[in-house]
């Protein structure tokens, strides 16, 4: 049966993911792709998302809202798993022959290119996109499938297909992280990351809206009843079979749609919620562990103490003593 410690495993290691902007690129929508990223790696206790700022040649930008982005590297010398092309509300203006031919270029180093609001029109520009399926920020959709008809245009949220991916906008741009975080790590992790930032429906754990091509793969609504009661209920943790009650199933039943949903059951899911509940206090309080315990269900804190180490590799006081370390969000040469 496969265990939360899944949560842990990652099939090809550390992703590298290049973040290309533009000047007058969208700020909200950088935050939102690599915030679910900084997320996970704080889930999983390691970097298994390594990204980097970068720019064609390797100048600073400034993004719509004012903030300065220094660049960590220039496109031409970069290379990776992911590049997010994260434009510019100027991206017909930027689409020169210089800009294309570098960007075509990238696209042979990079096993997955994926267009960030407008970053689509420069993909298809380039001829990445030719006789695929890809969508832009709906303002521009029409647009888009009358400059490119070679491209096979969605109104769609998402398309997250072999190497070419393409969203809509900011709030999308945090659901393809989300999709990501899940393909990667399991749609236990990808539902906590969303939970952390009280998503709710707009994308990590709400139902998929029909025909909505490329949404995250979502919950159903018990399963994420179930969630939100299990991390309401962490200092006094209920029952499975009270938790079936509580939201008007039978115990093999909800142990079925856990399964089905989250690649583990419902027993598993609650006692990582409730570790991870302690391990936000031990590295972002002062409380003691015994305390800690007690807040998240443990009356031993000894128990609590080998079931953490048992999950994240360390006691609560040697990650404590790490906490300040902090993990690195730049990939190296």
């Amino acid at each position: 049966m496969e265990t939360m410690r899944n949560w842990q495993k990652s099939t090809r290691g550390a992703r590298k993911i290049g973040v290309l902007l533009f000047d007058r690129f969208s700020n909200h929508c950088l935050a939102n792709a690599i915030e679910p990223l900084r997320a996970a790696n704080g889930f999983l206790g390691r970097g298994a998302y390594d990204w980097q700022f970068m720019t064609v040649d390797g100048a600073g930008v400034t993004s719509s809202s004012g903030l300065p982005v220094v660049a960590q590297r220039a496109l031409g010398r970069s290379a990776g798993d992911v590049l997010l092309v994260i434009s510019s509300y100027g991206f017909r203006d930027i689409a020169t022959a210089p800009n294309l031919r570098a960007l075509r270029a990238a696209a042979g180093r990079f096993a997955v290119v994926a267009g960030l609001d407008t970053g689509s029109w420069l993909m298809a520009a380039a001829g990445l996109l030719d006789g695929q399926a890809a969508t832009i920020h709906w303002d521009e959709l029409d647009r888009f499938r009358e400059t490119f008809p070679e491209v096979r245009a969605r109104r769609v949220r998402i398309v997250k297909r072999g190497a070419r991916w393409s969203c809509g906008g900011a709030m999308t741009a945090f659901e393809l992280a989300g999709r990501m975080i899940g393909d990667d790590h399991g749609e236990a992790l990808r539902l906590e990351v969303g939970a952390l930032f009280m998503a709710g429906d707009a994308g990590f754990a709400g139902a998929a809206p029909a025909g909505g091509e490329g949404v995250p793969r979502a919950a159903s609504r018990s399963v994420a009843a179930a969630l939100a009661l299990m991390r309401d209920r962490l200092e006094d943790p209920l029952t499975v079979p009270q938790v079936a009650q509580a939201v008007g199933l039978r115990q093999r039943p909800l142990e079925e749609r856990f399964r089905r949903e989250l690649g583990a059951g419902p027993q598993q899911v609650y006692r990582r919620i409730r570790l991870e509940a302690a391990r936000r206090f031990v590295e972002q309080t002062d409380l003691r562990i015994a305390e800690i315990a007690l807040r998240c269900g443990y009356r031993d804190a000894s128990a609590m103490t080998r079931a953490f180490r048992a999950e994240f590799g360390a006691p609560p006081r040697m990650l404590r003593a790490q906490a300040a370390q902090g993990i690195s969000g730049s990939f190296s040469d």
